[in-house]
């Protein structure tokens, strides 16, 4: 799967292990997740199209670049707004769109319930956004609703996957990116990731 990138900073694995133990409260838990989106969104920009302009220092007038096109994030409600909020501090004007997918308990399915993405698209990339890759559906989902938009290119972040779920993304959308901070295990019995971190939603929100 060579569109796949699995982060080897250390300073992520750092910050992985906190985010794992159970010991770990809400509001450390959420801080947490933001400083891992703020990571993953300088591994995932990292291919970004400049555009050359010119500007002036203090002393005399040099070349230097901007970002050519808008970025738009998507995070997937609710787990997803952290790490959202990581990219906005890495790009602060970044365009936030949201779209509300929740798994179905018996069939693992994704169903959407809420989608406010804008009618007019005007961006170079767009990034969907979920902690968790379990089984893949949801990031599937997203990314058909995201290629519908016409976004010349997307990608997908996430913090923690499962390989039965890399690989279905990976094969529904060979086109896009796949940036996560590291691979597990696989899946339990009922569609949890382990080892994991337990529910990413609720361990960020307090709603346990």
């Amino acid at each position: 799967m060579p569109r796949v990138h699995i982060s080897q900073h250390p300073v992520m694995a750092h910050k992985m292990r906190l985010l794992r133990d159970r010991h770990t409260a809400s509001p450390e838990f959420y801080q947490l997740v933001k400083e891992i989106g703020s990571l993953l969104a300088y591994e995932a920009t990292s291919s970004l199209a400049l555009r050359e302009q010119t500007i002036e220092t203090p002393l005399q007038e040099t070349k230097a670049y901007r970002l050519a096109g808008g970025i738009g994030v998507t995070p997937v409600l609710r787990a997803g707004l952290g790490l959202a909020e990581g990219f906005r501090q890495v790009i602060p004007d970044v365009q936030v769109w949201h779209l509300g997918l929740r798994r179905d308990e018996r069939t693992l399915q994704a169903l959407e319930y809420y989608n406010r993405l804008p009618h007019e698209v005007d961006l170079q990339v767009c990034y969907a956004v979920d902690p968790m890759l379990a089984t893949g559906g949801s990031a599937i989902d997203a990314i058909n609703v995201l290629k519908r938009r016409n976004i010349p290119r997307l990608s997908y972040i996430g913090i923690i996957a499962a390989p039965y779920g890399l690989l279905r993304l990976s094969q529904a959308h060979p086109d896009i990116d796949i940036y996560i901070a590291e691979l597990d295990e696989g899946l339990n019995d009922v569609g949890y990731i382990v080892p994991g971190l337990g529910d990413a939603g609720d361990r960020q929100f307090g709603t346990f």
